[in-house]
C-alpha cells in the first residue's frame, strides 16, 4: 500500500513537496498556491471515495472510460472547492508552512 505522503506527492504538480515549498520561498501567493494545491489533492481523494459507492452499470454507464472520466471530474471538483475557500485544509497547511519558515530562520 502506498503511503499517504507518496500519494499526495504523486498528484502534486511538483513530485517533491519539499521542492515545491522551496520554490515558493517566502512569496505569500506561492505559499497559498501550494497549500490550495495540497487541499485539492486531499479533496480529490475524498471525492473519489464518495463516488466509489455509486453504481456505474446501466445502458450508458460503466467501462474503463467512465472510471477515467470520474477521476478527472473528481480532481476538477476538488480544485474548484479548494480555490473557493475549501474546507480549511489549505489554511492549516499555509499556517504550518509559515511556522516552519519562521523556525528555520
Amino acid at each position: 500500500m502506498i503511503g499517504l505522503e507518496a500519494t499526495f506527492a504523486a498528484k502534486l504538480s511538483s513530485p517533491d513537496p519539499k521542492r515545491a515549498l522551496g520554490e515558493a520561498g517566502n512569496d505569500p501567493k506561492a505559499i497559498r498556491r501550494v497549500a490550495e494545491e495540497f487541499e485539492a489533492v486531499f479533496l480529490g481523494e475524498v471525492i473519489d471515495q464518495m463516488f466509489a459507492g455509486i453504481p456505474t452499470d446501466g445502458e450508458f454507464g460503466g467501462g474503463h472510460a467512465e472510471g477515467v472520466y470520474r477521476s478527472m471530474l473528481s480532481q476538477e471538483y476538488a480544485k474548484l472547492i479548494a480555490a473557493k475557500g475549501g474546507i480549511g485544509v489549505a489554511d492549516a497547511v499555509e499556517r504550518e508552512i509559515l511556522k516552519m519558515q519562521e523556525e528555520a530562520s
